[in-house]
């Protein structure tokens, strides 16, 4: 080979990487859809994945079904809100640490502003139906919204019989038996991983007919850019552990009070959340509630909510808690401080868990058992979806559901002359918006919050 064609195709391996680059989404582009999904993020976890399934794999077609499962089972492993995580995860993938920090930030930003705004509200005036009217139709909405992505997910993800049974036994041992989500989790990574080729069909580029996505494009001919990301991440996971850690060892050493209470208390439950909000909510509420009598347990229940009815992660309920201990140590001022800190110890760990495992969790696409266990996970996943779309639905259609014990069994159950009419009925105009007119994601939340608001002013 002459010197010159020796040149020519060093010079166009070094170009792989910017010609990979170029075809990713623009940063401006991303921010872009990270803040719609941070305003449009209603209906708790369910609701959120799906907003996130919709915005960056049927949409834009960023990112492909099976990668974005992949990430979604091992932000299913960790301590925290799993929508957020993978917001974060997704956000890394396609701009670095950059991404990760805006992905994961904007998707939490609006919602906190907005439970800030009504802790101040609570306090100052008492219960906000006005707002309550308002998001009546979201949830409507958002119910039928993670119908439609729940059907979308299992038809992609189930390609075999052994994921379909996985996902099946994930939603009877969640719903019918009450098993803890850790070991449903953990018992389908285990099976996965000692039968992988059983959920082979989960790998990439399986799921979806058609161009490859974006990011598995970008991937195929830059096979190395996840590694160059990595130890800017593992920087960044490392920072964000000290970013968390030292303000509450200041605290802890000042002397202790209601903001050293709050910085323990919330770090700790920064650590055991493994399976989002509903798996602590219980003991949060009694801790809160009884051990520290930073509010009573209507205000628990108040909190609880407007977390459900506002964008965000249904863990924004602890800000409420953290506002409510503020306040009562000092008023407002306090009340702010109290709640900023709680966001800070609360989600500093969720950027910590990402940028050092999303590294590691990426190099493990070539690795056929461990491949195996996180793809067995998103069978599971499907399962823990079904389950926290019926719990959603369940409360958003019936004004009173109980916990039932059909022998070995323990269900949750409709009272079913408490069947919220005006509920259903805003439900089948969120289904003849999404499934008959196509109006899409903004213009049906935008139909039934309306009608909501207006239905409830006049019914009251």
């Amino acid at each position: 080979m002459s010197l010159k064609a020796t040149s020519e195709a060093v010079a166009a391996t070094q170009d792989i990487p910017e010609t990979a680059s170029a075809r990713l989404p623009t940063f401006a582009e991303a921010l872009r859809v990270w803040w719609t999904v941070g305003l449009l993020s209603f209906g708790g976890p369910a609701g959120q994945i799906a907003l996130l399934h919709r915005e960056v794999v049927d949409k834009r077609n960023w990112v492909s079904d099976a990668r974005f499962l992949h990430a979604l089972s091992f932000c299913n492993l960790l301590p925290g809100p799993e929508a957020q995580q993978l917001a974060t995860y997704l956000g890394w993938l396609l701009h670095g640490v950059r991404g990760g920090l805006a992905a994961g930030v904007l998707f939490v930003l609006p919602g906190a502003v907005v439970m800030l705004a009504l802790s101040v509200v609570y306090v100052v005036f008492g219960q906000v139906p006005l707002v309550a009217a308002l998001f009546f139709g979201l949830k409507a909405a958002v119910l039928v919204l993670v119908v439609e992505a729940l059907l979308r997910v299992a038809r992609r993800a189930l390609k075999t019989g052994a994921a379909w049974a996985m996902a099946g036994a994930a939603f009877v041992a969640l719903f019918a038996f009450g098993v803890p989500f850790p070991l449903v989790v953990l018992g389908a990574a285990l099976i996965g991983f000692l039968a992988p080729s059983a959920f082979r069909a989960s790998e990439h580029g399986k799921a979806k007919e058609g161009p490859p996505a974006v990011l598995d494009a970008v991937l195929a001919a830059d096979p190395g850019r996840p590694a160059r990301l990595a130890s800017q991440a593992w920087r960044a996971g490392w920072a964000a552990v000290a970013l968390w850690l030292l303000p509450v060892a200041l605290l802890m050493l000042a002397g202790g009070g209601v903001f050293a209470n709050i910085a323990w208390f919330f770090s700790v439950m920064a650590v055991v959340t493994v399976g989002g909000a509903y798996a602590v909510l219980a003991y949060i509420a009694q801790e809160a509630v009884q051990g520290y009598g930073w509010l009573t347990a209507d205000q628990m229940l108040v909190g609880l909510g407007l977390a459900e009815t506002t964008p965000g992660p249904l863990i924004l309920v602890l800000q409420f808690v953290g506002f409510l201990a503020g306040h009562g140590a000092g008023g407002i001022v306090y009340g702010v401080l109290a709640s900023v800190l709680v966001l800070w110890v609360t989600f500093a760990p969720c950027f910590a868990w990402i940028f050092l495992g999303a590294p590691f969790v990426e190099r493990l696409h070539g690795n056929q058992k461990l491949t195996g266990a996180l793809a067995a996970v998103t069978a599971a996943v499907v399962g823990v979806i079904l389950n926290l779309a019926l719990w959603f639905g369940l409360r958003v259609l019936f004004a009173d559901v109980r916990e039932v014990r059909l022998g070995i069994l323990e269900v949750d159950l409709p009272v079913l002359g408490s069947l919220d009419l005006l509920a259903l009925g805003l439900a089948a105009l969120a289904a003849v918006c999404v499934f008959w007119l196509k109006l899409g994601l903004v213009r049906t939340l935008g139909v039934t919050a309306a009608a909501g608001l207006v239905l409830k002013l006049i019914l009251g």
